[in-house]
């Protein structure tokens, strides 16, 4: 076993490699305990960051279909709304400006639509606290609803109709507090 220089050798790196191994296991056991806490402010600070910069980069693209939306430019908005889309084709913030377009157009049925797959796509937009919220928009939309809902009962073959009542049951439940 210790014959030679070598073998002695070997089993001396042996031993420093394990003695090394367990003091890092020891160090990483010890200093997991005492920095958790700071390990997930740092991580919360690192999401809430993201997010900051996330809204402002849907601002900053979406701000031109804003700026035709409100100056009445619905074909226009919903023009460059659609060549973001291509663009950014799993982004709810396209869906729910389309929805916002379409309900100051006058079409319910196909605001509802886009309105539930922007927030299928991200609740943020029904979360009263945060700072992409739409839930009054979508509160407004839900009671203008109603008319679709008594269309819907008064022609009970209608799929389309049928269709447009489950989308608005889905944003009356989503606005409960309802969840997936």
């Amino acid at each position: 076993m210790f014959k030679d220089r070598f073998d002695k050798l070997l089993w001396l790196l042996l031993f420093m490699v394990f003695a090394a191994l367990a003091m890092l296991i020891g160090r990483h056991t010890s200093s997991g305990k005492t920095n958790a806490p700071a390990v997930a402010t740092s991580k919360a600070m690192e999401r809430e960051m993201a997010f900051q910069a996330r809204v402002t980069l849907l601002q900053k693209l979406y701000a031109p279909v804003e700026e035709l939306r409100l100056r009445g430019d619905m074909q226009g908005a919903l023009l460059r709304l659609d060549e973001l889309n291509r663009s950014y084709p799993g982004e709810a913030h396209g869906y729910i400006l389309k929805g916002q377009i379409l309900h100051q157009a006058g079409a319910i049925e196909e605001a509802v639509s886009s309105y539930v797959r922007g927030i299928k796509l991200s609740g943020d937009y029904i979360d009263r606290k945060n700072p992409l919220s739409r839930r009054d928009d979508v509160k407004r939309l839900v009671d203008e609803g109603q008319q679709i809902t008594r269309r819907a009962r008064a022609n009970p073959d209608n799929i389309s109709l049928a269709a447009a009542v489950k989308n608005i049951n889905y944003l009356r439940s989503r606005l409960a507090g309802g969840c997936e």
